[in-house]
């Protein structure tokens, strides 16, 4: 069953929010550029990922059945995404001294054990550029003969002044095609082309290129643009609903994947683009070329001078999830810190709505709470107001806690499913497991058992140096009416 949708999506082709109907409702065909698996995956790319399984996840809480496909590009991205020069992936089979496909398992193999470890569902399909080289050159094909495309020494260049006349170059991204082309004319490597805006769909592989195939006009490999095209299209169709990834991919590489769609089929490739915005460190974009890249490894492990201990992986995807996905988000020690506070509070809340005993009233309005949580997710996933109004909930489950407070056992049943919901299957957290019966535990319940003796018998000093001492080793200590409990910090 589908939830009554309110959701609205902030559309890249649009430049405007708009309210999200399914092509072919209740199924949903979602397509995410995946990584180049020449390198490590890294921080900045994490968070790509994890900002588009949050999408996935709240449609798939919405009632929808959810086809999403997730590429792997093992071949065709050359070096700083030119149309000339050398595959990334061969370059670092070189520098490695492996195969081509050696860097790719190894490669692919990593950034599946970083999915698994953030909580990223694995893709419903994904597909790789190699396993689908048949398909890239009918496509190429089929552009050739319908005039949008032509041959140069064995090589296939997608003429965007032909298609221009047609279509719009630039209606994603909003370049102006005169503007563009002013600043491509003193790049090098064009002599082949009609015009320095023009693309590689094919290219011939020079006698140094380790990787390449057969096809119609030369012994070669695909173009970097082509292969999101022709693999989305196979398992999603000519059209459908949402097309996903980085920022940094808008242009060029998306703007060419709605060219070569438009000219292929005559239809728009995706209804909904959307694009996570940047990660950055102290300010700086993050990528390999600037050589300020994180990995997953360097937080769990504490393995960086820009932090002061490690983070568990729960904690590191809730971090990412605090900022809005189309907004910038700054890498600090800080920010986590707090991510942690915030984590904690809703994994308490979850605990604590399982043992709290119903009353015959709520003195809060929970269905009124729990519809500003569907508000804030409605508004294109805005995930900082939605985790606002998660720790509304906390305030409020903490106000019973203490006794200044109630809650029915309708809303506290109704309470206990959308709370599991929004943290567990949309945020996707895992609750991290708390150490039991180990003998510092038993030593601060011992403290806590003296320090509430202590108050009782009007001991405050002895009971502020016991608080003091705990506090100064990690223990956090909340005071209820009959009772203290801790936790670590």
């Amino acid at each position: 069953m589908i939830l009554p949708n309110h959701l609205h999506l902030y559309n890249s082709l649009s430049r405007q929010k708009e309210k999200f109907t399914a092509l072919h409702a209740p199924f949903v065909g979602m397509y995410v550029c995946g990584p180049t698996v020449y390198n490590y995956v890294h921080l900045g790319n994490c968070r790509t990922f994890v900002n588009f399984d949050l999408i996935r996840r709240y449609l798939l809480h919405l009632g929808y059945q959810v086809r999403f496909v997730r590429n792997i590009t093992d071949a065709g991205h050359l070096e700083n995404d030119a149309d000339h020069g050398e595959d990334k992936i061969a370059q670092k089979a070189r520098l490695e001294k492996l195969e081509p496909m050696e860097i790719v398992q190894k490669y692919t193999l990593h950034f599946h054990d970083m999915m698994r470890t953030l909580n990223v569902l694995a893709p419903s399909i994904e597909p790789t550029a190699t396993g689908h080289i048949v398909e890239q050159i009918q496509m190429t094909q089929d552009l050739i003969d319908k005039g949008f495309a032509y041959v140069v020494n064995g090589s296939v260049y997608f003429d965007v002044k032909k298609y221009h006349a047609s279509y719009d170059y630039g209606v994603l991204s909003g370049r102006n095609i005169e503007e563009l082309q002013e600043g491509s004319r003193q790049l090098e490597g064009q002599e082949e082309k009609r015009d320095a805006l023009d693309f590689a769909l094919w290219k011939k592989a020079s006698p140094r290129h380790i990787m390449h195939w057969a096809s119609p006009w030369s012994e070669g490999f695909p173009g970097w643009h082509l292969e999101c095209s022709a693999m989305s299209t196979k398992y999603l169709g000519d059209t459908f609903d949402i097309h996903g990834g980085g920022l940094d991919l808008k242009f060029p590489h998306h703007e060419c994947e709605i060219a070569q769609c438009l000219a292929h089929s005559g239809q728009s490739q995706a209804k909904f683009w959307l694009h996570a915005n940047l990660l950055t460190v102290n300010g700086y974009k993050m990528s390999k070329s600037l050589g300020n890249t994180l990995s997953v490894e360097d937080i769990l492990e504490g393995n960086t001078d820009l932090l002061h201990r490690a983070y568990t992986a729960s904690v590191l995807r809730f971090f990412m999830l605090c900022t809005h996905y189309r907004s910038v988000m700054d890498f600090s020690s800080t920010a986590l810190d707090m991510a942690e506070k915030n984590f904690q509070k809703l994994q308490d809340t979850y605990e604590a709505l399982l043992d709290i005993a119903p009353t015959e009233s709520s003195s809060q309005n929970v269905q009124e709470l729990v519809a500003q949580c569907y508000q804030a997710l409605d508004d294109d996933l805005n995930t900082p107001l939605f985790v606002a109004r998660l720790l509304e909930i906390v305030k409020f489950v903490n106000v019973i806690k203490q006794g200044k407070g109630g809650i029915s056992e309708k809303d506290l049943l109704f309470l206990q499913e959308k709370f599991k919901a929004f943290t567990r299957d949309i945020l996707g957290l895992v609750w991290q497991e708390k150490a039991q019966n180990s003998k510092a535990d038993e030593f601060i319940d011992l403290l806590l058992d003296i320090r509430q003796d202590a108050k009782a018998n009007k001991n405050f000093a002895l009971s502020d140096i016991i608080r003091q001492t705990l506090v100064e080793k990690g223990v956090i200590i909340q005071d209820g009416k009959e009772k203290s409990t801790w936790k670590w910090a």
